[in-house]
């Protein structure tokens, strides 16, 4: 267990950056961002609390898994954030203040990993924190990964909703051809 000033700090600190980002959404209760949010504040937790034993038994076959889901998580969202730059063409004239910069696209996103999954940023969140849960089995983890993947599933809810509204029957065209988070699985 990390020092309980050191935890405190660094909850402190991450959520004041969470909150920050998530300023617009916390504004508008129902929107995606709003449950991504809280999502993102039970990561951020599992985190901090398993953090310690990270490098514990680094081959035992619970860390291999926690690896590998942790490896996904990081090249998720870089590969999905540069998709969504590129061609999803955000705009300004997108006036939503509930939705991220790069959230704010003119163009629906059907090639890379969004060919097969229509949420990898929230697909890497789920890895995150099934990622982090793995790395030692708490009762506390048990909660604070099972709420996270909740919250994740209502984001990823309410961010359809607000994509179908946005894009249309091109975007339900889409959501039949795709899964949410894993591809032809889930």
């Amino acid at each position: 267990m990390l020092h309980p000033l050191v935890f405190a700090v660094a909850f402190i600190v991450g959520s004041a950056a969470l909150l920050y980002v998530s300023r617009g959404a916390l504004r508008h209760p129902g929107s995606h961002g709003f449950y991504r949010f809280f999502a993102w504040e039970c990561i951020l937790l599992l985190v901090l609390v398993n953090l310690p034993v990270w490098g514990n038994d680094p081959l035992a076959p619970h860390q291999l898994l926690s690896w590998l889901l942790l490896v996904a998580s990081a090249w998720l969202p870089v590969h999905a954030f540069r998709l969504l730059k590129q061609v999803g063409r955000p705009t300004d004239e997108r006036r939503d203040d509930a939705l991220l910069g790069f959230e704010k696209t003119s163009a629906l996103v059907t090639s890379g990993a969004f060919h097969y999954i229509r949420h990898p940023m929230y697909a890497a969140l789920i890895f995150l924190a099934w990622g982090a849960f793995l790395k030692q089995f708490s009762w506390l983890g048990l909660v604070l990964v099972l709420a996270a993947t909740v919250l994740l599933f209502i984001t990823a809810l309410r961010d359809e909703q607000e994509c179908l509204q946005h894009f249309g029957e091109a975007y339900r065209t889409y959501m039949r051809g795709t899964r949410r988070f894993i591809p032809f699985v889930l």
